[in-house]
């Protein structure tokens, strides 16, 4: 099983932990990642303010390398921004020729132009529907028994693009989490966002989302929120004492293939614990198996 890889700037930077864990994770799976060469930004969620040829174009480009140096396969993006941006162009194009013409046209410059068919590919999707569920159970040695985790998957995963699971309900992370032994919460904000960039611009609309999220997480009585978000991660981590000032803090929360790297056996500091800005005092006590 190999697939394209899109790491995009977050993970290669302040998100090192998950990409360092989302590798590692899938190489104990057998899953090659094959690294897009001189990819570049995806745009985030600053370029359609800007320019909409422009959004389209970045992702596009890291899509046309990926056709011409590695062609047939999946591209990967475990980034939710990086994901969306990147599947946004694959819609796109599916349904409008001229969105094609003009990416391509732009692209042509660097002598680029998008494959004839692409498929892209979150590692949530991945995860349970390529690589499958029994397949991560039978690499648990350290099962993560009595772990209560919260699965948080954000808003930009499964919207507007429902690919692999329901918007308003997801279970896929759950599913993942309940094969590594934990025991996945089923709480009313899986799903909701966390402000996303608006932290750093409207600070004062994003504070109150995070610290809704935050309480119930903890009144569902979550050990962890499981994340696979850099904006939600860095969201929920760096800001609990301002977004829910009254409660204890930290609140453990942790990048998925951490999770996993640990139910693999692996010590926190392989898959980067000491990157996590929130970790619970004696949350990572007896390490891998949190025994």
């Amino acid at each position: 099983m190999k697939y394209a890889y899109y790491p995009g700037c977050s993970l290669s930077e302040t998100a090192k932990e998950f990409d360092v864990s989302t590798r590692k994770a899938l190489a104990r799976l057998g899953v090659e990642l094959a690294e897009i060469p001189d990819w570049t930004c995806c745009g985030a969620s600053a370029a359609e303010a800007v320019s909409e040829l422009l959004s389209l174009a970045l992702p596009g480009r890291n899509l046309a390398l990926a056709g011409r140096e590695l062609p047939g396969l999946d591209v990967l993006a475990p980034c939710s921004a990086c994901y969306l941006n990147l599947l946004r162009v694959e819609k796109k194009t599916e349904r409008d020729p001229d969105a094609r013409r003009r990416i391509d046209e732009a692209l042509s410059v660097q002598n680029l132009a998008l494959p004839g068919t692409m498929r892209v590919r979150h590692l949530l999707d991945a995860l349970v529907n390529d690589v499958g569920l029994p397949a991560i159970a039978e690499k648990v040695v350290s099962p993560l028994e009595g772990l209560k985790a919260a699965p948080y998957y954000g808003c930009q995963i499964l919207r507007p693009y429902a690919e692999f699971d329901d918007p308003e309900r997801p279970r896929t992370m759950a599913l993942v989490l309940e094969a590594l032994g934990a025991e996945p919460l089923d709480w009313r904000l899986s799903a909701t966002c966390c402000g996303a960039s608006l932290m750093a611009s409207k600070k004062e609309a994003a504070l109150p989302l995070v610290g809704n999220i935050l309480r119930a997480a903890r009144d569902a009585g979550a050990d962890v929120v499981a994340t696979v978000c850099p904006l939600c991660q860095m969201n929920l981590e760096a800001y609990q004492s301002e977004a829910d000032p009254k409660g204890p803090v930290p609140l453990t929360v942790a990048y998925l293939p951490q999770l996993m790297g640990l139910a693999f056996g692996m010590d926190p500091e392989e898959v980067m614990f000491g990157k996590n800005m929130a970790v619970a005092p004696g949350f990572l006590a007896g390490a891998p198996a949190l025994a």
